[in-house]
C-alpha cells in the first residue's frame, strides 16, 4: 500500500490561496483575436461625439459619469453576445472576463447600463451608420446585390390582452350598462343612508364602479384609435390630405364615414403592435422586422420594423435607407413576391436598379426552368415579363443569391443572437431594439476582417470622412 502512494499521478500545481506578487494586466486576461479585443479597438476609432455631447451640454451633479467610451464597448460586446438585458451584463461585468476586459474591471449597474442605453437610443442609429460605412469602405459590403426581407418578431406583449374592434364595441355597450345599473343602485343606497345617518355623509365611489369606469375609458380610447386608423388608411387610398384648407367647404359625399373592420385588432399592452401569421402557420402579437442584407459578407445595410402584417411598399424605404446608409443605390435587389407591386417596381427600374421580384411565391429552394431563347416580346405584361428576367441562365443565378443572403442572417440572429422576442413596446422603440440586433450581427461579421475594418476606420477618422 505504501508504494501506491509514493508512485501517485503528479499535477500542475494548483493554489488557489497563491496571492499574486504582481498586479495582473488586462491585456493577459484574453487570447489574440478574440472578439471583445477586436470591439474594443474599433470603438477606440469611433466618432462618438453625438453621445459624448450629452455629458459636455448637461451641468451633471454628483459623482463623475463612467467614461461613455467604455460603456459603448460593454453594449456592443453585450449586442454581438446576444446578451441583452440590463442584469444580465451587470452580472457578466462580474462573471466573464471579456465583459471585465473591456470595462477595465469597473462594475456599472443594471440601472446605470439601462439608463445609459435608454438615454442614448436616438444615438444608436449614428453608430449602426459607421458601421455600414466602415463595410463599404472596406469592401466588405459592396451593395453589389442586396436582398431585402421581413420577419415576424414577437411583440412584448400577449395576444390575449388584445381585442377586435367588433368586440370592443359589444364590450362598450355592456361596461355602459354595467355603469348604469351600479349607478341606479348607488343612487338608491346613497338616498337610504343618507336617511339613516344624514346628508353631510361622504363615501367614495364603489371600487367595482371605479373599476368599470376605468376599463370603459381604455376601450373607448382603443375604438378611437382603431377609428383614426382607418380615417388614415381611407385617405391614403383615395389621395385625399388632411392637411386642406380648413375654410374650404367639403363637397358632399355619397360614402359612408370610414369604419375600421370589425377584426381589426388592437392591443391593449402594447397598441403599435398587431397579431400576425407568423413562419411556423401560428398567430402572435408581433412587429415585422425588416432587414436589407449585402449579398458579399452578409452585413445588414438597412433595418426597419413595421406593424404592418404584408410587406408591400416596403421596397422603396429599404432601398432608400440602404443608399443613405451605404452611400449609394444599390446594383441589384432581391425580394421575395411579398413585395411585388408593379408601379414600385418599375419605379426603382427607372432609378437604374435591376430589380429581381417574382410576383408569384415561390417555394423555398424551387428552381426555375430556363426561359425560352430570343428576346422578350414586347407585348408581354409586366408580371410576365419579371417571370421570364427569372427564368434566365443571370436571373436565376442572382435571384438564388438571396436565400444565401437575409434568410441565413435571420436565423443567425434568431438563433446564434437568441432574439426572438422585443423587450421594448412601441414603434419608435422596436426599430431602436432592431437597429441594435444589427450592431451585434455586424460586429460579429467585421470581426472575421480585424485588419481590413481597423485600418479602414483609422483612415476614414484621419480624413474626417464621417457622414
Amino acid at each position: 500500500m505504501g508504494n501506491f502512494f509514493s508512485m501517485s499521478k503528479r499535477y500542475k500545481e494548483y493554489q488557489p490561496d497563491q496571492m499574486m506578487l504582481l498586479p495582473p494586466s488586462l491585456e493577459d486576461w484574453l487570447p489574440e483575436g478574440h472578439l471583445a479585443r477586436f470591439i474594443n479597438d474599433l470603438v477606440d476609432e469611433m466618432d462618438l461625439t453625438p453621445i459624448t455631447r450629452w455629458y459636455e451640454e448637461k451641468s451633471l451633479r454628483g459623482q463623475p459619469p463612467y467614461n461613455p467610451r467604455m460603456m459603448v464597448k460593454v453594449l456592443f460586446y453585450a449586442l454581438a453576445t446576444g446578451t441583452l438585458s440590463s442584469r444580465q451584463i451587470a452580472r457578466r461585468l462580474y462573471d466573464d472576463v471579456a465583459f471585465r476586459y473591456l470595462s477595465a474591471n469597473t462594475q456599472p449597474d443594471f440601472r446605470t447600463i439601462n439608463n445609459f442605453r435608454q438615454r442614448h437610443r436616438e444615438e444608436m442609429i449614428h453608430l449602426f451608420a459607421q458601421l455600414v460605412q466602415v463595410a463599404r469602405k472596406a469592401g466588405i459590403a459592396t451593395l453589389r446585390h442586396v436582398s431585402i426581407d421581413g420577419t415576424k418578431v414577437k411583440a412584448n406583449a400577449s395576444k390575449h390582452k388584445a381585442m377586435s374592434y367588433g368586440r370592443l364595441k359589444q364590450e362598450m355597450e355592456r361596461l355602459e350598462a354595467e355603469i348604469r345599473e351600479l349607478m341606479a343602485k348607488a343612487e338608491a343606497i346613497d338616498r337610504q343612508e343618507d336617511e339613516e345617518f344624514g346628508p353631510d355623509r361622504q363615501d367614495d365611489i364603489p371600487s367595482e364602479l371605479a373599476f368599470r369606469q376605468k376599463r370603459l375609458a381604455k376601450i373607448r380610447e382603443a375604438i378611437a384609435a382603431l377609428e383614426a386608423e382607418a380615417k388614415a388608411e381611407e385617405a391614403r387610398k383615395s389621395g385625399s390630405d388632411d392637411h386642406s384648407d380648413p375654410d374650404k367647404p367639403t363637397p358632399p359625399s355619397d360614402q359612408p364615414p370610414a369604419t375600421p373592420d370589425p377584426k381589426a385588432q388592437r392591443n391593449f399592452t402594447d397598441p403599435e403592435s398587431r397579431i400576425m401569421l407568423s413562419a411556423d402557420k401560428a398567430f402572435i402579437q408581433a412587429y415585422n422586422a425588416q432587414l436589407a442584407v449585402d449579398g458579399d459578407n452578409q452585413i445588414i445595410v438597412a433595418v426597419m420594423v413595421t406593424n404592418q402584417s404584408n410587406d408591400k411598399g416596403l421596397l422603396t424605404p429599404m432601398v432608400e435607407m440602404t443608399r443613405q446608409l451605404g452611400g449609394r443605390t444599390p446594383d441589384t435587389v432581391l425580394a421575395d413576391a411579398g413585395y411585388f407591386s408593379q408601379m414600385e417596381l418599375q419605379t426603382l427600374e427607372d432609378k437604374g436598379i435591376n430589380v429581381l421580384v417574382p410576383p408569384d411565391k415561390m417555394r423555398h429552394g424551387q428552381k426555375l426552368d430556363p426561359a425560352p431563347k430570343g428576346r422578350i416580346p414586347a407585348n408581354l405584361s409586366y408580371p410576365d415579363r419579371m417571370r421570364r428576367k427569372l427564368r434566365t441562365k443571370l436571373g436565376r443565378e442572382l435571384y438564388a443569391k438571396r436565400m444565401k443572403t437575409v434568410e441565413p442572417v435571420i436565423g443567425q440572429i434568431k438563433r446564434g443572437l437568441r432574439f426572438t422576442q422585443f423587450l421594448t413596446r412601441g414603434l419608435k422603440k422596436v426599430n431602436v431594439e432592431w437597429i441594435c440586433v444589427a450592431i451585434g450581427h455586424n460586429l460579429r461579421k467585421l470581426a472575421l476582417f480585424p485588419s481590413y475594418v481597423l485600418d479602414t476606420i483609422r483612415g476614414m477618422r484621419a480624413a474626417a470622412t464621417w457622414a
